[in-house]
């Protein structure tokens, strides 16, 4: 039996009186007649003290072997506790030691550990407070992103994590080969990729965007959830190697219905997070972040506001504060425009709307103007920008000269045209960086701690 399911049982005033639980020991205390252990399994916050008498079968034996970090299966009784902080305890009858731990080199050790300390040793880290609750709320946001898009209807597409275009356009993409790099065959100064793998240059995907397009043609409305790959060599609290997107893509779509799902889209996973996740989401506010409670009903409770690009940037020219970049038409909005936008003029989730033109990707649909696109940015918060999204362009002329005008040749996006060609409809879509919304939700001031296995420049352990 799980912890979590021992918490539920108290809950509802109907604890089960014998039972076996498996786990980790925490901490151990040891007094002159009994032993006092705290195990924990990872399915919620809360330990379950454990209380060893010395009529155990092999007390000594055990009680040496209970250190912290050791993992047991517990079998006994649940009664109720006189000591402050529980309300019961296990009276174990019979303990099993699986594995034991050298309490004088295991490192986590009943005190605060640095995040930057944790992230040494990944391969433990989870075992902590903070990082199994972020896990949990991390799986729960998972459940709840498939959960929504399930109950409307759309078909989860994977799509493929090996690609030869760049979705982006900005060029920062890991290379795939098979080649040997003491040998690399070369054709008149170039790589002669004809005798890589597949032919000819492979990269990591950045995103899934342009696939679920493909599949939205074919079944209405679709979505992506995997991980995408970024060669950009940011070493930030904000940014990640190797991170998850989830991208819905949706046929005979408009902006403004992009919109009305972004909005619905975060609302729910708040929600549902909030209430399969109470315990750790009040760890965060206490424990991380004081206000990450009150920002999770700010997404729930309130209208996400709605504003032009043009009209914020005519707020922002009027604000009574100074911007470190500048704010001029034309210039793509930065991560302290975007948080004043929310935290400080509105003070509520904003969607920006309509951005000029050469500041977005090619297949962003072309407004009537010719000097915007159908773009559109969820800005939240304590964090800016935590969605992007468009409206295609499903034009074929007009996305052939955006192609162009982007310095790429149309021919390497020959099947992206055809669907055009064959069948053409309105369509929008949107990414949300899944640790991104993770690290918002939970308070955490580095990206690289909401992710079990961090990718980051010059580091790629385990």
């Amino acid at each position: 039996m799980t912890t979590r399911r021992i918490a539920e049982l108290l809950r509802s005033g109907q604890p089960e009186e014998v039972v076996t639980v498996q786990g980790w020991v925490r901490t151990k205390r040891e007094l002159k007649d009994f032993a006092f252990a705290e195990v924990n399994d990872g399915s919620c916050l809360a330990n379950l003290q454990v209380v060893i008498n010395p009529d155990l079968q092999n007390y000594a034996e055990v009680a040496r072997k209970l250190n912290t970090g050791a993992s047991v299966e517990v079998a006994g009784v649940l009664v109720p506790s006189l000591g402050r902080g529980q309300r019961i305890e296990l009276k174990a009858q019979s303990i099993i030691v699986w594995g034991e731990a050298d309490p004088e080199t295991y490192p986590l050790q009943k005190k605060r550990h640095s995040f930057e300390f944790l992230r040494t040793i990944g391969h433990l880290r989870s075992r902590t407070n903070t990082l199994s609750a972020v896990f949990r709320v991390r799986n729960a946001c998972a459940n709840a992103i498939h959960q929504f898009f399930q109950q409307r209807g759309f078909l989860w597409i994977h799509t493929p994590i090996i690609t030869t275009s760049d979705c982006e356009g900005a060029g920062e993409l890991f290379n795939v080969t098979s080649l040997d790099l003491k040998q690399v065959p070369f054709t008149k100064e170039q790589v002669d990729y004809s005798k890589d793998f597949f032919g000819r240059p492979t990269y990591l995907t950045v995103s899934g965007q342009m696939e679920a397009e493909i599949m939205a043609m074919a079944f209405g409305n679709v979505y992506t959830f995997g991980p995408t790959f970024r060669a950009e060599n940011s070493n930030t609290s904000r940014h990640l190697a190797e991170f998850w997107m989830v991208e819905p893509e949706m046929a005979f779509c408009d902006l403004e219905g992009d919109m009305d799902l972004a909005e619905a889209f975060l609302k729910h996973i708040f929600q549902t997070v909030l209430e399969s996740c109470p315990e750790d989401m009040e760890f965060f506010n206490q424990r991380i972040d004081q206000s990450v409670l009150e920002t999770a009903h700010n997404i729930i409770d309130h209208q996400f506001e709605r504003l032009t690009y043009t009209e914020a940037v005519a707020q922002l020219e009027k604000a009574n504060r100074r911007f470190e970049f500048p704010v001029q038409w034309g210039l793509d909005l930065q991560s302290e425009h975007e948080r004043y936008l929310a935290e400080e003029l509105f003070k509520k989730p904003v969607i920006v709307t309509n951005y000029p033109t050469e500041i977005k990707a090619f297949y962003m649909r072309l407004s009537e103007d010719g000097k915007t696109v159908r773009a559109m940015d969820v800005l939240a918060p304590k964090i800016g920008e935590i969605i992007g999204g468009s409206q295609r362009e499903e034009r074929l002329d007009i996305l052939e000269q955006r192609i162009r005008t982007a310095g790429l040749d149309p021919k390497d996006y020959w099947w992206y045209l055809d669907l055009r060609r064959y069948g053409t409809v309105p369509h929008a879509g949107f990414g949300l960086g899944f640790e991104r919304l993770v690290q918002f939700m939970t308070g955490m001031s580095n990206i690289r701690d909401v992710i079990p296995f961090p990718r980051t420049p010059l580091s790629a352990e385990l």
